[in-house]
């Protein structure tokens, strides 16, 4: 059993509180999954939970973690500057227990990664691993270990459709207990039994949580219905308050203005008159408590608001790809991954590229990048999946959007990140400190800023919270421009992607709808 009793967090550069008399036990055969807008602080807590000295750099913590015989398996969001120079095989040897396998036992952990039996024993380096292949391999070094209790950081990101569903059935019939981020609305439909929902409301000048032990989408539901049944409430005791408060006026008025009436000669009268006043002093005082008292109206976290530039659509004829690349290679070592690869978009469409890790997706979508991004008879604009490929790690957002330094760029930069849930000290942090989300919302603004009628975007989605991801979808879906994309996000690909396209060694198959 893992308990956390009273944990405070606070954040050391701008004092926000993170988390306050946060307690939580998570009991055997619970998958927690933790919610919330992107920088609200869900990998600090794990990452407390996993080293609570992991988090003293930027953050400082007061509370108990109670997890006496308990082996804990970490999964952190991004693979360690430390680790991505390591071989396979060098990574893999950093867990003792990783040579006291029998290679059957391997071999069945490879086949239920979906990856070749020779993966533990690779030379290529872990930096260079797809996205969805270093996420594997993390997999696979804590399952070695056999933990008592799972911490998974977006476990998703980045990982290809059968895998994913591999890990829901990972998690549904897991013996450890397991605590999960996760921004992949499906998995969390399909398999959270708890919530963990962290909110920072009143302009993030205040944290909050919500610990239900149900599913994710009966959270949801029953989240609405309360808070519409709390502002019904509200809103009929503010009517009465009203009502109250027009009657308290006249009677108020009324005795004024005897008062002002009255004769001098008259002392019983004002007697009575001043009786009168009195209780409707006590009567104002009360009603005054009364108000006081009633029902708050509900506030929950606002979602993101994001808007593409105007005039960004593209004629229906518009040749926007004739694309054709005899071979793919893979950047670090040269090998064939497909051959004879054609694509050609038109128009407003919108692809997606899926297919398994590994086999190339993001090594193409560079390639057409490069090609789209030179065109002048288009206005095109990438979004990489390692962020920091476009993103400069020691500027702040606002300095990022608005590069020529002017008080009026400078104004529009911070409205838009205002609108995307940035604080105005947020907006001050270098790009290196932020979270992987924050980045995400700061290249997406990049983009709308940019005008662009074409977008090309490597897993658009995969670090926008549950919350957050249907605005986004909306956005894109509504876009009238092109959008070349690549996604296992599955809510992303129903919703926003007019084609699939799967990518196999032989090139592009168009997939037929199910």
């Amino acid at each position: 059993m893992l308990q956390i009793k009273n944990l405070n967090i606070v954040h050391k550069k701008d004092f926000r509180t993170i988390l306050e008399n946060f307690s939580f036990t998570l009991n055997k055969g619970e998958r927690a999954a933790v919610i919330g807008e992107e920088g609200n602080g869900k990998s600090t807590l794990l990452r407390w939970i996993a080293q609570p000295e992991w988090i003293e750099p930027y953050a400082s913590a007061t509370g108990e973690r109670i997890c006496s015989g308990e082996r804990i398996g970490y999964l952190p969001q991004e693979l360690p500057v430390t680790e991505k120079g390591k071989s396979v095989y060098e990574f893999f040897c950093g867990e003792p227990l990783f040579f006291e396998q029998e290679p059957g036992t391997l071999g069945k952990i490879a086949k239920r990664l979906r990856v070749c039996t020779d993966f533990f024993y690779r030379e290529q380096k872990m930096g260079t691993l797809s996205g969805g292949e270093k996420i594997k391999a993390q997999l696979a070094r804590i399952l070695l270990a056999e933990p008592t209790v799972l911490l998974l950081d977006e476990p998703t990101n980045d990982l290809d459709t059968e895998t994913l569903e591999w890990l829901e059935e990972l998690l549904l019939h897991a013996s450890q207990s397991v605590l999960y981020i996760s921004h992949d609305e499906t998995l969390l439909e399909r398999t959270a039994n708890v919530i963990i929902h962290m909110e920072q409301v009143h302009r993030k000048t205040v944290s909050r949580y919500t610990i239900a032990r149900t599913d994710y989408q009966m959270y949801l539901s029953q989240r609405t219905s309360q808070f519409e049944a709390q502002e019904r409430e509200a809103r009929n005791e503010r009517r009465e308050e009203q009502i109250r408060q027009e009657k308290f006026r006249k009677i108020q008025q009324r005795v004024e203005h005897e008062q002002r009436a009255i004769s001098r000669q008259d002392p019983h009268g004002g007697r009575l008159l001043k009786k009168k006043m009195k209780a409707v002093k006590a009567m104002e005082r009360r009603y005054e408590r009364e108000a006081g008292q009633m029902t708050q109206m509900p506030e929950e976290e606002r979602a993101v608001f994001l808007k593409m530039r105007e005039g960004t659509g593209i004629p229906a004829g518009k040749t926007v790809l004739d694309f054709y690349l005899e071979r793919l290679q893979a950047e670090e070592n040269g090998e064939t991954l497909a051959e004879r690869i054609s694509l050609q978009v038109r128009g407003a469409e919108k692809i997606c590229i899926v297919g398994p890790n590994g086999a190339g997706k993001t090594t193409l979508l560079k390639r057409i990048a490069a090609e789209l991004l030179e065109r002048k008879d288009i206005v095109a604009a990438y979004m990489p999946q390692n962020y920091e490929d476009l993103l400069e790690m020691e500027k702040t957002p606002v300095d990022y959007l608005a590069p020529s330094g002017s008080k009026e760029a400078q104004t529009r930069a911070r409205t838009y990140l205002g609108a995307m849930r940035y604080t105005a000290d947020e907006m001050e942090h270098p790009m290196k400190e932020l979270s992987g989300g924050q980045k995400a919302k700061v290249l997406l603004l990049k983009m709308s800023m940019s005008g662009a009628n074409v977008l090309l975007l490597d897993e658009p989605t995969r670090n926008f919270s549950p919350l957050s991801g249907p605005v986004i979808r909306e956005v894109l879906r509504a876009y009238q421009g092109a959008i070349i994309s690549i996604s296992h996000d599955r809510k992303y690909i129903e919703e926003v992607c007019s084609s699939r396209y799967l990518l196999t060694k032989q090139g592009l198959v168009l997939l037929k709808e199910e």
